[in-house]
Formats: C-alpha cells, sequence, structure tokens
C-alpha cells in the first residue's frame, strides 16, 4: 500500500498519505500525527536516561540512537509547522481544561484532548492516534443509566454533560509523502509507524530500566568465571593441524 502511495507521488507532487489508512502492514494503519508523537517520546526518552549514571553502558547506547532518529525529526519539519504550534498553544491557553499537553525539557511536544472531553460512543473518535471502540447498546449498568433517567423524568437537579463538539485541535501538518520516505532512509528502521512504535517501546524500557536500576551492582557477586563460557573464543577451540 505505501509503495504505491510513493509511487503515485511522483505524479502528483505535495502528496500526503491520510491518517488511517493501510501502510501494507496487517494491523498497522497510518499515523496521524507522526512528528509530534516522535518529538514527544525521544524527548522524554533522554530525560528519563538521566536517572542513570553516565558510565551505564545501557544509558550511552540509548541516548546515541534516540539522539541520532531524535535530529532526523528535528530537521524534517513540514510546511507551516511553527505556524500549526502557535495556533495550539493559543487553543490550550483559552481553554487548559479542554487538553492534556506532554511535556518535557524541550517544552510541549504534544497535546490532546483530555480524556473526559473524548466521546467513545461516536464513531470514529480517537485517542493519540487509536481509533475508539464503539460500544453497542443496552451494555450500560443501572448506576450508569440512572443519570439519563433523571434527566428524562425533568429531574431540576440533572446537570447535562459538557458539550464534545467544543474540542476541536488544530490539525497538525502532514508530511508529504517524499518527506515521509527520505525520514524513513534515514533512520533506516522501516516505515514511520514502525518507528513510532519502537521509540514508544523505548520510552517505557526506560522507566523499567530506571526502577530496576540496573546500573547497580548485583545484591550478590557473580562466581569467578560464571560468564566466561559466553566469551568469544571460549566456547569453541581450533582443530586444525599444524
Amino acid at each position: 500500500m505505501r509503495a504505491a502511495a510513493r509511487l503515485l507521488a511522483s505524479v502528483r507532487p505535495g502528496r500526503v498519505l491520510e491518517a488511517g489508512t493501510p501502510t501494507g502492514l496487517t494491523g498497522l494503519v497510518t499515523h496521524p500525527s507522526p512528528r509530534s508523537t516522535l518529538l514527544y517520546h525521544y524527548n522524554a526518552t533522554l530525560d528519563k536516561l538521566k536517572q542513570a549514571p553516565e558510565s551505564s553502558v545501557y544509558r550511552q547506547s540509548a541516548e546515541a540512537l534516540t539522539r541520532q532518529r531524535l535530529k532526523v525529526i528535528e530537521e524534517a519539519k513540514p510546511a507551516g509547522w511553527d505556524a500549526w504550534m502557535q495556533k495550539v498553544q493559543a487553543q490550550v491557553a483559552d481553554d487548559p481544561d479542554l487538553y492534556e499537553s506532554f511535556t518535557t525539557s524541550a517544552g510541549i511536544n504534544i497535546v490532546l484532548p483530555s480524556a473526559g472531553e473524548i466521546d467513545l460512543r461516536s464513531p470514529g473518535a480517537s485517542w493519540d492516534g487509536e481509533e475508539a471502540p464503539a460500544f453497542p447498546e443496552g451494555i450500560r449498568t443501572a448506576e450508569e443509566r440512572r443519570k439519563d433517567v433523571k434527566a428524562m423524568k425533568g429531574d431540576k437537579n440533572y446537570t447535562p454533560q459538557r458539550a464534545l463538539s467544543k474540542v476541536n485541535l488544530a490539525k497538525e501538518p502532514p508530511y508529504t509523502v517524499d518527506e515521509i520516505s527520505e525520514i524513513e532512509n534515514r533512520i533506516g528502521a522501516g516505515l514511520i509507524e514502525e518507528v513510532i512504535q519502537v521509540a514508544e517501546g523505548e520510552h517505557k524500557l526506560a522507566d523499567e530500566m530506571a526502577k530496576a536500576k540496573v546500573w547497580e551492582p548485583l545484591e550478590e557477586a557473580a562466581p569467578e568465571g560464571q560468564w566466561s563460557y559466553h566469551e568469544r573464543g571460549a566456547a569453541h577451540t581450533s582443530t586444525q593441524k599444524p
């Protein structure tokens, strides 16, 4: 699917990929906001890696890879990005209760409607690019239905829920197909959606590694020679005759 879209880009310059469309990989669809998502995960990962000492091999390797990929994303800025960021920040400032901002040491990297402002019953409602499930009617509990029953009976104390239609976050400027291809080629780790999955996983791993403090010495030292078998050349000897 993605390969065909790239071929069309040569005929229609400036073509962009529509969010939610197939990528050609089962279960993986085109991400609606790849740049802001990657900026957030990369910067957040770098912040969390600072909990490990600079001598930690894990920190050194994870930082090197994360910084290299972050540099690629920072250099690839779609048209209209700065104006869009200013508009989003103004929207958040006008009504901060409607939005949830994820910030890092680099500033605000991603803004989403707050969880309470997303109507999970509406087809196509999404959270961080994932489509919310549509639930069939009639499965709510009595407690969940009670407020609606009060409304139908004309209860004066009934307070309607806040209108969800007010949440209208400005759409992130998309990359063109050519821009996405260049990013994917520079990173060399598959489609940009796959790169996002890896970034999310590394972000979560940084949390787990910090909790476990993997850079600290073992409570019980390993017996002498425990790992010698796994060293290069230790398990194999030359059988060639002189």
